[in-house]
Formats: structure tokens, sequence, C-alpha cells
């Protein structure tokens, strides 16, 4: 099976601002998610092997650290004409079957994951109080076919430390993941490391 390494992205890289509609039409702007103590913004498919395999995992940990004050949002950026299950409707179904508690998000036109240099799903960018990235790195070692057990380890641990007011470590894993399917013509230039 194909797969896509996380971009590397600078720690300290501020949150890109991004305005899109969930799977039932409601629009949700990073301006609205102020407050929290971190966020998370989670790169996700509805039909990648690697999001499947962590998904219910991913729905209970973000619930739980949701009542500890992360905000959670995930987007679909994959482009739904090539890949109808990518569709904004079938977020909605998604999250509903799946439990999720946060904001799903459809990036149509695929700009939020170019702002936010998103290269696979999953795909995960956690940001500190101050909205500056802190963590982009695995959930865990979990990855289809490995036998390892989705515990969502790495990302508990960062998380953890940023609600605490501490760093996580510089030492971050990778995502690794489906590419994103993205619409033809629109693939980005080669993503550089931001400043």
């Amino acid at each position: 099976m194909p797969k896509t390494q996380s971009n590397p992205i600078a720690l300290g890289t501020p949150a890109a601002d991004f305005t899109l509609p969930d799977g039932n039409g409601r629009t949700h702007a990073l301006a609205s998610l102020a407050g929290p103590d971190a966020l998370l913004v989670a790169f996700l498919s509805n039909r990648c092997p690697f999001v499947v395999l962590i998904r219910e995992a991913f729905a209970a940990f973000a619930a739980e650290y949701e009542a500890r004050g992360l905000q959670v949002v995930g987007i679909n950026s994959n482009d739904a004409e090539a890949h109808p299950e990518e569709h904004a409707a079938r977020l909605a179904e998604e999250a509903e079957r799946f439990g999720y508690v946060f904001p799903y998000l459809k990036d149509e036109r695929q700009e939020a994951a170019k702002a936010y240099g998103a290269a696979c799903t999953p795909d995960f960018f956690l940001f500190d109080r101050d909205r500056r990235l802190a963590y982009h790195g695995q959930f865990d070692e979990a990855r289809p076919g490995n036998g390892k057990p989705v515990t969502g380890a790495d990302l508990r641990a960062a998380v953890d430390a940023v609600l605490s007011g501490g760093v996580p470590s510089v030492r971050q894993t990778p995502s690794i993941g489906c590419n994103i399917k993205w619409t033809p013509g629109n693939e980005p230039a080669a993503f550089s490391t931001a400043a």
C-alpha cells in the first residue's frame, strides 16, 4: 500500500486561517475556535486505511481531551469528484457513525491543506494557546498490518505537555498515511519548511 510521510513544518509556525463548511453545511472558522488551551487540526479521510485503523480511537481521544481544554477540528481535503466517499455529505455520515464530537470540515478547494502543508491522512497539527505549532507528528506507531496497538500514545503525550503549560519533545515522528488526493492540476509545488 502506497504511503506518504507528513511534510516537515517548523515548530512555532502559526495556525493558518480557514473558513470551511462541515458535512451539514455549517461554516466554521479558525477565529471561532478562540479560547481552548490547545487546538488540534487533523487532516482526515473517510477511506484511507491509515485513518480507518485509528478513527474509533481518535474519536474517543477527541472526546476525552475536549473536556480537558483541547479543541479538535477534522479537515477532509481529498478530491471528492474522483473519490465520492470523500464528498461533504459523507462527512456528516462519518462523524455520526464514529462519534466525532469535533467539527469535520470539507476543504473543497484544498486551500487549507496547502496553507498547513498537509501531505497525508492522517496528518496532525497541534497548536498551543497562542496558536503556534507545538507538535506535528504521528498518533502512535500503529499502521495497517503492523500489529501494533492503536493507543494514540505520541499525540497524547504532546497534548498532555501543551495542556500542562509545557512543550512536547522536539523529537517527533512524522505521521504516515495516504497522500492527499489532489484535484488534477491543483497539486502543491514542493513544500518547503516554514521559517
